[in-house]
């Protein structure tokens, strides 16, 4: 693989990841509070995340793939890397990856589970801590665009 496709997909994860995070917290999510009452909005919410979770998925392991792959490949490992804004997405992305993780194999399988059954009072507080762990990967989302786009021109 060459570096520049490498990097091309690794992009590529990401906008698809932290955009379909942006989207979902600020237009989707605030539209559907707008104009669906619960019991219509968890069902959404249940397709949106069916949908959603499947390309988040394809992105974490492209990411993970290309990341490691640039990192072992290109920069000679993680003892060669000289910028510090790499180990700062690294360590981020490390941390996005296991908070998506416990939002798939944990919350979401309870909300999918609550929905299911009709209980929607539990699927309300299940999809609020699902928002605030989403809320949280979005800010570590935007944090790496920031260090990923201008961590080498300002020393990090």
């Amino acid at each position: 693989m060459s570096y520049s496709l490498a990097f091309t997909i690794h992009i590529l994860g990401a906008v698809i990841w932290v955009g379909g995070m942006f989207f979902a917290h600020m237009i989707l999510r605030p539209s559907a509070i707008e104009k669906l009452d619960p019991p219509q909005r968890l069902p959404l919410w249940l397709a949106v995340f069916g949908r959603f979770f499947f390309w988040v998925w394809i992105s974490v392991i492209a990411i993970l793939i290309t990341g490691y792959w640039m990192i072992f490949d290109v920069f000679g490992g993680l003892a060669g890397l000289k910028a510090t804004y790499i180990h700062i997405m690294h360590g981020i992305g490390l941390i996005m990856a296991a908070i998506y993780a416990y939002i798939y194999f944990v919350l979401f399988q309870k909300f999918k589970t609550a929905v299911n059954a009709g209980n929607f009072p539990q699927g309300g507080a299940i999809i609020n801590k699902i928002r605030n762990m989403v809320t949280t990967n979005l800010v570590l989302g935007l944090i790496t665009i920031i260090v990923a786009s201008g961590g080498k021109y300002i020393n990090l």
